[in-house]
């Protein structure tokens, strides 16, 4: 029996749950100048791991990861301690973009499954560094897996979706009207809104923890011809990330206003939880722009105060504070048993740091 009809049969019986062998946190060493994190632990070993998004109340992890078990990203949950990992997804085509929602009950993710079973086909990097933008759509699932519900039934791109502090509202990017733009609906699939209509690259939205914002990342070709390239590959399913910045809009879509002018590519925003801050991810400081070292830095919402937090020499990206602010949680290649493996590592946050 082929490896996809067990997993089609596992699918037909309702939830997926996999267990799988891990290694409780290990302590390590923050990196010189990583003065706002403290306490630093490894939560995953072995494959590549991106993504990690806390539950409400703080206790579990969801996040994607590629391992020697299967070829595409799944979405797993674990504890903050690294412990009690196990797959949340269905284990058929690649997800991404898993997030918490009613209370940490049910989760959010975007999968490619109901196109095909197996993994989509790699980009065409012959164009240069590409991201791929599959036929995802966004389900909903159980804690566990069971009760799998499509949320979305566009053709084309709908993923990178997070929920509203109010619970009631979810934020995605979607290729619906032809362009990458952000679009809210309601959990349960309802009430479709388009907020941005420039053309170009919008997504990586997440709502501030009051709800009244919503930060994104953003690029917008301004010449003629850099449109005409963007919408070539758009309609290859490719679009190229070397250069985003980190934009601001109100949660009704007015007031879209950009917050950095860096240069490179600046993405994986996040509010910090006074609102008033973000945190993202950026190669600009690199003399080449296109280098892989990715730092995690911090700014405010009007562009002033931008702060480095790491300094590891290769990725960090992804960083994401706890509901009650005390951690940050990021993925990074440090530490990695091979160049460019990635893992999940948290940290206390140390807002006001008193070591250089």
């Amino acid at each position: 029996m082929s490896l996809i009809i067990q997993r089609l049969l596992l699918l037909a019986l309702g939830a997926v749950t996999v267990c799988c062998a891990q290694t409780s946190a290990v302590p390590r060493d923050v990196e010189p100048g990583e003065v706002h994190l403290a306490n630093l632990r490894q939560l995953t070993f072995d494959g590549q791991n991106a993504e990690a998004y806390f539950s409400p109340d703080g206790t579990q992890l969801i996040f994607q990861r590629t391992d020697s078990t299967y070829a595409c990203d799944q979405q797993y949950v674990m504890s903050v301690d690294g412990n009690d990992l196990r797959m949340v997804s269905n284990g058929l085509g690649r997800t991404t973009c898993g997030y918490f929602h009613s209370g940490g009950t049910r989760i959010l993710y975007s999968s490619t499954f109901h196109m095909n079973a197996e993994c989509p086909v790699p980009p065409d990097y012959s164009q240069g560094y590409v991201w791929q933008i599959p036929d995802f759509d966004i389900y909903t699932a159980m804690l566990d897996g069971s009760d799998l519900v499509r949320l979305t039934e566009t053709p084309g791109y709908d993923a990178e979706a997070t929920l509203g502090p109010d619970g009631k509202t979810v934020v995605f990017t979607s290729l619906r009207d032809g362009d990458l733009d952000i679009y809210t609906m309601n959990v349960d699939g309802t009430g479709v809104r388009r907020l941005t209509t420039t053309p170009g690259y919008d997504g990586g939205p997440f709502f501030s923890p009051d709800g009244s914002l919503i930060v994104y990342r953003g690029w917008h070709p301004e010449s003629g011809e850099e449109l005409a390239d963007f919408r070539r590959l758009l309609a290859e399913g490719l679009v190229r990330p070397s250069r985003m910045e980190i934009w601001v809009m109100n949660a009704d879509g007015s007031n879209q206003r950009q917050v950095t002018s860096l240069g490179g590519a600046n993405f994986a925003p996040f509010f910090h939880p006074d609102g008033r801050r973000i945190v993202f991810a950026s190669n600009h400081h690199n003399e080449d722009p296109r280098e892989g070292n990715f730092d995690i830095f911090m700014v405010n919402l009007d562009g002033s105060g931008l702060t480095q937090i790491t300094t590891h020499e290769a990725f960090d990206s992804f960083p994401i504070f706890s509901p009650d602010g005390a951690k940050l949680v990021f993925a990074s290649n440090r530490y990695g048993s091979f160049p460019g493996e990635t893992n999940i590592f948290i940290a206390d946050w140390v807002a006001t740091p008193t070591r250089e």
